[in-house]
């Protein structure tokens, strides 16, 4: 696929994607931490991954090229151009082998593939309630029966109320009530730029079935 199918197949304003156009002009955002997050390398050196794998919301790529590393067929989507960019940049930086397209993570059906393995660090906990289903009702046309989708993000168990929404267990599984199967939600850290020791998460674990 070209870059100039990439960029026509994304529509970053209904994600917001101002702000996060805003956040990457001023420089590594909070979550751009140079690294995969260290609950979903666990999950690769426990040999989760499987057939193609999908980094959905990918910002600069780390998921994704952490995948590719370990020899998996990669793809990375993200809203924001500038993030794709740089993710392009690290692949041939890295020698790695793993595709990077601007697309907006709404429209999941419109990439006409189907992914084994779905990664989500920070997206489902920055889309309201209409997104949300219209999000996981699109996971659900991309990713095959007995396909995964693993998820990282903000916890209810977070205290204060800086950054994005929280989100609880039950909202969780209310989301994935049908045509899913919740395997576990499990309390994680993961790293910001700012916050040292990280901030509260949900890694979940969630079979199509």
């Amino acid at each position: 696929m070209s870059d100039s199918a990439d960029v026509l197949g994304s529509s970053p304003s209904e994600q917001g994607g101002d702000h996060f156009r805003t956040a990457y002009d001023a420089g590594p955002p909070p979550w751009d931490i140079g690294r995969p997050q260290s609950p979903f390398v666990e999950l690769a050196d426990e040999g989760v991954l499987a057939g193609r794998v999908l980094d959905v919301g990918c910002g600069t790529g780390e998921h994704a090229l952490m995948a590719a590393a370990r020899g998996f067929d990669a793809t990375g989507i993200d809203a924001v151009p500038r993030a794709i960019e740089l993710a392009q940049r690290k692949a041939r930086d890295r020698g790695l082998n793993a595709r990077f397209l601007v697309w907006d993570a709404l429209k999941l059906p419109d990439l006409g593939e189907q992914f084994e393995t779905v990664l989500d660090c920070g997206l489902f906990h920055v889309l309201n309630d209409e997104h949300r289903a219209r999000f996981v009702a699109g996971l659900g046309r991309i990713i095959p029966a007995g396909g995964h989708y693993y998820m990282l993000c903000f916890s209810d168990r977070q205290p204060g109320t800086l950054g994005p929404r929280r989100v609880s267990q039950s909202e969780i599984r209310e989301a994935f009530a049908r045509d899913w199967r919740v395997d576990a939600i499990e309390d994680v850290i993961i790293d910001t730029n700012f916050d040292d020791p990280g901030v509260r998460a949900w890694r979940a674990r969630i079979a199509r079935i």
